[in-house]
This record gives structure tokens, C-alpha cells and sequence, in this order.
């Protein structure tokens, strides 16, 4: 089972503003007693996003005009404190599919990329650019090129860094190390076949 080859990523997107998000603003601890991934969308961003009652409080993933948008914007050392790989897994349920910020946390961005999610680092200056075309028009489509490490959104362009080696796994289609190893399991077989002191 060949992974996809992520080259790009094309989407509408919402900016989320902010320094240092870390990852239990991103998935409240209590949402770590799940026992799969599967309904952490709903939690995404919970605390800031809902009042104690379940209702909205301001936020831009509660706009009607942000619905459906898979392209998530934001500041400096996105995804920094503890290592959960539930706020990644959150993100993606919730429907995003790649994430653009000034920087990201190192064990953050790993999650990220062994799902498949670009974590592309752009300026702060490019980043209010893309985030000003998008509220003046929500509709705007952004397009992530992982290949080119750029983004194009509105007739512009601004570059933007993916870190060289989970470049080369997104684009190659080697980001998930698990679904590797499975994909390697017919030469393995083949290989421990071939030795005596191995029982197939």
C-alpha cells in the first residue's frame, strides 16, 4: 500500500493569530482519555472556543464564513509544550490538512508530518498577507506547494520553508514510518525465507 505523494496542498483557510499555542490549548488534557482519534475534531481549540455550557465564544472556527476551510494559520512556535500527538490528530479530524506558521515544536511538527500534514514556516509579514486576503475574502483558495516551498493565494506569492527531510518524505510518499515498515513486509518475508535459521 503505496502512501500518498503529499506535492501540494489546495484549500480555503482560517487564521487562528497567536504566539506560543500550545498543544493543551489546542486539545484540552481531558480529551486524552480517548480511546481512538476519531472525535478529537470536536475538541479541537475546545477552552477558547466554547463557553462552560458548550456555546460559542468569539472565535474564528466558529464563523460560518470559515466553515470547511483545511488550511489553518498562525504565529510563532505553533504546537510548543507537551509532546501529544492528540493535538495533530485533532487538527486533522477536525478537517484541516496543512498548517501554516512563523515556526513550529520540534516533536509538533514530527506528529504532524507521519500523518501527512505539511507544517510550512512563512514570515510573520507573509503569514498577515495571507491572512488579510482570506478575511476580506474567506472564499480565497490557498494553495501550499511542498514541492516549490511556496504559497500562492489571491495573485500572489510568499515563500515558505517545509524542513528538507519531511519535504522529501511528503513528496515521496514516505511520511508514515509504520506504513512503511508494512509495505516492506513482502521483502522481508522473501529475505527470512531464504535463511536457515529463520521459521517463517
Amino acid at each position: 500500500m503505496a502512501l500518498e505523494k503529499i506535492t501540494s496542498i489546495t484549500g480555503r483557510a482560517v487564521c487562528v493569530p497567536g504566539n506560543d499555542i500550545d498543544t493543551d490549548r489546542i486539545i484540552p488534557a481531558r480529551y486524552l482519555k480517548c480511546i481512538t482519534f476519531d472525535s478529537l475534531g470536536e475538541g479541537l481549540f475546545y477552552d477558547v472556543r466554547k463557553n462552560a455550557d458548550g456555546t460559542d465564544k468569539p472565535h474564528p472556527l466558529n464563523e460560518a464564513r470559515f466553515k470547511g476551510a483545511t488550511i489553518l494559520l498562525s504565529g510563532a512556535n505553533f504546537g510548543c509544550g507537551s509532546s501529544r500527538e492528540h493535538a495533530p490528530q485533532a487538527i486533522q479530524k477536525y478537517g484541516f490538512k496543512a498548517v501554516v506558521a512563523e515556526g513550529f515544536a520540534e516533536i509538533f511538527f514530527g506528529n504532524c508530518t507521519t500523518l501527512g500534514i505539511p507544517c510550512a514556516a512563512a514570515s510573520r509579514e507573509d503569514i498577515a498577507r495571507i491572512a488579510a486576503a482570506v478575511e476580506k475574502n474567506p472564499a480565497t483558495e490557498v494553495v501550499i506547494d511542498v514541492v516549490k516551498q511556496e504559497i500562492r493565494f489571491a495573485g500572489q506569492t510568499v515563500k515558505a520553508t517545509v524542513r528538507e527531510a519531511a519535504r522529501d518524505a511528503l513528496v515521496n510518499g514516505r511520511w508514515d514510518p509504520i506504513g512503511e515498515l508494512l509495505d516492506g513486509v513482502p521483502a522481508v518475508k522473501t529475505t527470512a525465507a531464504k535463511l536457515p535459521y529463520v521459521t517463517v
